[in-house]
């Protein structure tokens, strides 16, 4: 059995099901641009999108992209991160400071809640980031 990269996988389920690629795209809520780009291996869809095709086509994630090796490579969970970057990292970084501070200073009450900001802070900041950027550009969106 010949193995086809995902772009003519897709391109040959799309035909299948008898779908334009303007059709596709529409029911994927994506460009035909994105779509041709994904069938003539320029672009690669998300996971989000891969999941959506899987299901439109009703093939396993597995089946798709199995015979391309190079987009196999693209999705290589990044098991290789050093362990220095994570203590890097600027949540960290900010949640021991303030573990620090409500730790070694006797403010009663505000202490612990500075040492538990600490920790919230340590574990999730990439969504309190993710959170604060969103809140601001509502904002904007309102002015």
């Amino acid at each position: 059995m010949v193995k086809l990269n995902l772009g003519e996988q897709l391109q040959r389920l799309r035909e299948e099901k008898n779908l334009s690629r303007e059709e596709l795209a529409q029911a994927m809520n994506v460009s035909r641009q994105a779509v041709y780009k994904w069938e003539n291996n320029k672009g690669y869809p998300d996971i989000e999108n891969l999941i959506k095709l899987s299901d439109l086509y009703n093939v396993t994630l597995d089946e798709l992209i199995k015979g391309d090796r190079s987009f196999q490579k693209k999705i290589v969970i990044d098991q290789k991160k050093n362990k220095i970057e994570d203590l890097s990292d600027p949540g960290f970084v900010i949640g021991i400071i303030l573990v620090f501070v409500g730790l070694f200073l006797n403010l009663g009450a505000f202490s612990a809640g500075v040492t538990i900001l600490g920790f919230l802070t340590m574990f999730f900041y990439d969504d309190l980031k993710k959170t604060f950027w969103t809140i601001k550009k509502d904002f904007k969106e309102e002015r």
